[in-house]
């Protein structure tokens, strides 16, 4: 990961931090630490640990729903 990337969080007290990807279209990325980077439509929910998942649900209940789908397998 190149060094010169925007970190944010949606909210302060928030655990996910996310990549500022709004010049890429459809690429949404995050990261728990800043080192390990999840590809949010390639990665979610396979990737992420039981925990991990559950700090993404809650802090993103919209993408929790629209993945839903995804919890069933």
């Amino acid at each position: 990961m190149s060094s010169d990337l925007k970190w944010y969080k949606e909210n302060d007290t928030d655990l996910i931090w996310w990549i500022d990807t709004s010049d890429q279209d459809g690429l949404m990325l995050f990261s728990f630490d800043k080192k390990t980077v999840f590809n949010m439509f390639k990665d979610y929910p396979y990737k992420l640990t039981v925990e991990q998942k559950k700090i993404f649900d809650k802090e993103n209940p919209f993408w929790a729903e629209f993945f839903k789908d995804r919890n069933n397998r």
